[in-house]
């Protein structure tokens, strides 16, 4: 089949002259209409209807005009983008696209044009804990306190932080209302049922992850995983029932986490498992960092302090600031930590922001393109902080009159500027 379009006016004008060119007694020459038409690549009816309307010009006497007639589609002119008009927009307003276009006076069309076109960007907005003042000073000084300072080299560098272990607690739901799966067409819907969408059965469970070690040929000599642990509890089938009979001891979650709760898998999983798996020429100082939830206890516990000082080892509770999940590697990257990924640079990019917004969470989680450089081998260990930045924040802290802070002030201040890498 000959493809179909419309001949400009420089083509038509060609056509005819070479038609002309070919002409026997007034007449194009057999097959010259098919050789023209395959050689502009339109039909061949196409070039006779050219020709003969060229050729009843000619026979009247007419000057030859094969210029066409036909009119371009008229179009409206294309809405310009206002930026100051959709910056005074509501964020309400800026929800959908549907919203949008509705408050620019638009077609959801051209507001969907301006997102392909990036004139519009999407966003994802969660929310993030509110800080007082106190909250922020808390923040800053846990940064700080992560730094070693080196006066005389003029440089600021994060702590190793290898000795240093998170945990955190996690529901996970045992199913969710909506759930997504890919499915060929003969297969039939999946059936799912609880008793009640609004109580879905969940459990928690706790996580500890640390810094991956490595020796000197650079093999991994601790993967920084510790272990999950679920928070449940063995019981026997009051009764029986299709499903087992009375008697069979059944896993039940622990559904009301308390301090004894949370001491007895201290003591009996975190503990235990983080001497099994510890490096055995590493430090035996470890701190293992918490957040402030009330079911946590805290260092002087002292049925923590006895198992956690035993045969040489010297492991202690550290708590994280007050709404900081950003300073929690597992809140970071809960999956990525689980799954061999060490986050610590993330962690420390995090911290970076905290020092250059002096205590505050107004920041997007940094990114490093971590898998970029270590192909080029270009990914540091530890990151370096700017040291005007760094000095900046210690003047900041000098001037805090929170009493309740001064103590904790003036150590800060002696173990940064002193170097210490304790």
């Amino acid at each position: 089949m000959w493809k179909t379009r419309n001949l400009t006016n420089l083509e038509r004008q060609k056509i005819i002259q070479i038609l002309l060119e070919k002409c026997k007694n007034g007449k194009p020459a057999r097959g010259s209409m098919l050789e023209v038409a395959v050689q502009f690549g339109v039909t061949r009816k196409s070039i006779t209807n050219l020709w003969n309307k060229a050729k009843q010009q000619r026979d009247a006497g007419e000057v030859i005009n094969v210029i066409s007639k036909l009119k371009g589609k008229k179009c409206k002119p294309r809405l310009v983008f206002d930026d100051a008009k959709f910056k005074s927009l509501d964020l309400e307003q800026k929800t959908t696209q549907a919203r949008v276009a509705a408050a620019m006076k638009c077609s959801q069309s051209m507001v969907s044009k301006w997102v392909t076109d990036k004139v519009i960007r999407t966003h994802t907005n969660a929310l993030k804990p509110g800080l007082t003042d106190k909250n922020k000073l808390c923040r800053l000084i846990f940064s700080m306190s992560q730094l070693y300072y080196d006066d005389i080299c003029s440089k600021a560098m994060f702590k190793d932080q290898s000795n240093v272990i998170h945990i955190d607690e996690k529901w996970f739901y045992i199913t969710k209302d909506g759930q997504r799966f890919y499915l060929s067409q003969t297969e039939p819907d999946p059936y799912r049922s609880v008793q009640s969408k609004t109580f879905i059965g969940k459990i928690m469970f706790m996580c500890a992850v640390g810094r991956p070690q490595y020796d000197e040929n650079n093999d991994v000599i601790f993967d920084g995983k510790i272990g999950i642990w679920p928070f449940v509890y063995l019981e026997p089938a009051k009764r029986n029932s299709k499903n087992r009979v009375a008697g069979t001891m059944e896993t039940k979650p622990i559904e009301s986490i308390t301090k004894q709760v949370v001491k007895d898998m201290l003591l009996g999983k975190v503990l235990p498992e983080i001497k099994r798996k510890w490096p055995e020429n590493a430090s035996k100082t470890i701190y293992i960092q918490q957040d402030n939830a009330r079911p946590h206890i805290n260092n002087s516990d002292a049925d923590f302090r006895a198992a956690a000082s035993s045969n040489g080892w010297n492991i202690q509770l550290v708590q994280q600031p007050p709404n900081s999940p950003d300073l929690n590697v597992l809140d970071l990257g809960f999956f990525r930590a689980i799954h061999h990924q060490d986050t610590q640079e993330l962690l420390q990019g995090c911290m970076l922001e905290v020092l250059q917004l002096r205590g505050h969470n107004k920041y997007k989680i940094p990114h490093m393109h971590k898998s970029k450089l270590a192909k080029e081998g270009r990914l540091p260990q530890y990151l370096q902080a700017d040291i005007n930045v760094v000095k900046d924040c210690i003047r900041y802290v000098q001037n805090v009159r929170d009493e309740s802070q001064i103590t904790q002030i003036t150590e800060l201040i002696d173990s940064v500027m002193l170097g210490s890498q304790q």
